[in-house]
């Protein structure tokens, strides 16, 4: 029996990632007015009937590109929970959402086309779950300042500049490479990108060099 469930698994699987990468495409280039899910099953490969056995509606679909990329930045913050050191907490923050961004790039810009059209499908996880979850950073933050640990800034803008930072190498990742004579940062390249955004960041609340993040 286990065996049977293991095979009808994985199969399951294989579609579901096969949907989510391409949905993650169609969506980025067309945004959610301009992708059907006709499209995003060609690009899977599979037939349009089958996307709606796992995905009913293209909303349900949506919702899951946003929600997976939302949940990729939430693992990425989990370093302000096991550390109250805002050097070593800051620095592995900011590195992940960094590799996030070159790792996941589509659902970043799924996610800003979103936000620039005035978050129309996701308004709703914007007013709970996003800001629940900033209101909890916050007051980390807010905490190392009364410690004395960072200079007293206000914790909301310093999250802001680094969600723009870290996203805008997802985001404007043709503009990069256009200044890059046209190729993609290199890894040596990329990674000096990171120590400099987490010197600068971690230099402007008063901290000293990241070192090894």
């Amino acid at each position: 029996m286990n065996d049977q469930l293991e095979k009808k698994s994985k199969p399951r699987r294989k579609n579901e990632e096969a949907i989510l990468s391409a949905a993650a495409a169609v969506f980025a280039e067309l945004g959610f007015a301009g992708a059907t899910t006709n499209l995003i099953a060609q690009r899977a490969g599979i037939p349009k009937a089958n996307l709606h056995y796992y995905f009913p509606t293209k909303e349900a679909l949506y919702r899951t590109v946003t929600n997976q990329i939302f949940s990729v930045w939430l693992e990425a913050a989990e370093t302000f929970d096991d550390c109250d050191d805002p050097t070593d907490a800051l620095s592995r923050y900011i590195r992940a959402k960094m590799m996030i961004s070159r790792k996941y790039p589509l659902g970043s810009k799924v996610w800003a086309q979103e936000i620039m059209h005035g978050a129309p499908q996701i308004q709703d996880f914007l007013d709970h779950t996003v800001k629940n979850w900033t209101a909890s950073r916050i007051k980390i933050i807010e905490r190392w300042i009364a410690q004395k640990k960072i200079n007293p800034i206000d914790p909301t803008y310093l999250l802001y500049m680094i969600w723009a930072t870290t996203q805008h190498y997802a985001d404007f990742a043709h503009q990069i490479n256009t200044m890059n004579d046209g190729h993609n940062l290199s890894d040596q390249q990329f990674e000096d990108a990171i120590n400099t955004v987490i010197d600068i960041i971690l230099h402007g609340i008063g901290l000293g060099e990241s070192g090894e993040a």
